[in-house]
């Protein structure tokens, strides 16, 4: 495999990232129109114009604020193993089960789904990162 081709896990989250938040403004938007909150009334991340939305509209927003969060690890990781040259076959796999299990995270919270599946996805994709970063701390590949 390439150094670049170890990477594409990176661009695999970054291009789902970006569809997730084509996803969430195209439930916004017009759940805000239909319940006739002004974009001013929203201004407040907090506001209680929130509670006015649909489950599945504000759960793709929380969705979307994950993605920028445990993601953030992963793509710093990365680019470091790349730096490194840690680029094995072993941690590409993990990166891309870490990406697979993102995904599938994702799809279950932005349909409001059960919380345990979205939780144990979440934590597969956890123990893939650390997975990761013990097989660099230890230099395996």
């Amino acid at each position: 495999m390439s150094a670049i081709g170890f990477l594409h896990p990176v661009l695999a989250l970054i291009i789902w990232t970006l569809l997730v938040w084509v996803i969430m403004y195209a439930r916004r938007i017009p759940a805000m129109q239909a319940a006739r909150i002004h974009p001013e009334t929203a201004k407040s991340p907090d506001g209680d114009w929130k509670s006015k939305l649909p489950l599945k509209t504000q759960a793709v927003a929380h969705n979307y604020n994950h993605l920028m969060e445990q993601p953030t690890l992963f793509y710093a990781l990365m680019f470091y193993l790349y730096l490194t040259e840690n680029t094995g076959m072993v941690i590409f796999y993990l990166a891309c089960a870490y990406v697979l299990l993102r995904i599938g995270h994702s799809l279950v919270q932005i349909q409001a789904g059960k919380v345990m599946i979205r939780f144990s996805l979440f934590t597969l994709s956890t123990l893939c990162l650390i997975g990761m970063v013990v097989m660099s701390f230890f230099g395996l590949k």
